[in-house]
Parts: structure tokens; C-alpha cells; sequence
């Protein structure tokens, strides 16, 4: 397993002062600034290939 993604800010107040949630388990975190719980998880990739490019034809 890999380490935690540990987010920059808040997604609700924009408060920087986080810490990890060990009372809400793997992925979470809590915001001392507006008191919320909030959980970051990776959801897998996207299958989106490789698609030609709308500027004219030249590739990426």
C-alpha cells in the first residue's frame, strides 16, 4: 500500500489545518477550522485511450 494523498486545504472551509482521522478510518481526514470529516480515495483509472487531436489532426 502506498501512503496516505494528503489534500492541501479543506474542500469545505479552504483551512489548511488538517490531520489524519484515525477514528474514521483509512483516507480520512478532519478539519480543525470548520470541525468536518472528509475522505480522499482513489477510484482507478479512466479508460479513456488515446483520442485524436481537435486541432487539425496533429498529435498530441
Amino acid at each position: 500500500m502506498s501512503e496516505r494523498a494528503a489534500p492541501f486545504y479543506c474542500p469545505y472551509c479552504g483551512e489548511e489545518d488538517l490531520r489524519p482521522s484515525e477514528e474514521q478510518g483509512h483516507g480520512a481526514w478532519e478539519c480543525a477550522a470548520c470541525n468536518r470529516a472528509f475522505r480522499l480515495a482513489f477510484l482507478g483509472l479512466l479508460a479513456r485511450g488515446l483520442r485524436p487531436a481537435d486541432n487539425g489532426g496533429d498529435p498530441l
